[in-house]
């Protein structure tokens, strides 16, 4: 979901994906009910919901989370510190959700300078999960 609705195009053709527009930052929660196999939230950070995401989750379900983090502002944009994770702050909200944390990343991205980003990255999953379906890669 995202508040533009151009940004659902690029997901047009994926089968088995749910696309909406919504403005997450204000008026009433529209998710209470719902759950899914997985919350996917990529260069947004709003606070004030960030608990709300992993009870989104079906157990087994991932949460997939990488947005910029304390340090960004050396790179660029964003440099206010409402949208910055501060250090490890994705592990606490796996540790308070009580999710299991299958990666968690934090530091650089991007080779050329004009792409390196400062990033926080986490795949966590909803307990019980089924270990034989979290290969490990690489």
């Amino acid at each position: 979901m995202d508040r533009d609705p151009r940004s659902k195009q690029a997901l047009s053709d994926c089968r088995n994906v749910e696309t909406r527009t919504e403005e997450l930052e204000s008026g009433r929660w529209s998710f209470t009910a719902e759950r899914f196999a997985a919350v996917v939230v990529t260069h947004y950070l709003f606070r004030p919901r960030l608990d709300l995401l992993p009870p989104l989750l079906v157990p087994g379900g991932r949460l997939i989370i990488e947005t910029f983090a304390v340090g960004q502002a050396t790179y660029g944009k964003p440099t206010n510190p409402d949208y910055l994770l501060r250090p490890a702050e994705l592990l606490r909200l796996a540790d308070r959700a009580g999710l299991a944390v299958l990666a968690y990343e934090d530091g650089v991205a991007g080779e050329a300078a004009a792409n390196r980003r400062r990033l926080q990255r986490i795949v966590a999953v909803r307990p019980p999960a089924d270990r034989a379906s979290l290969p490990l890669i690489g």
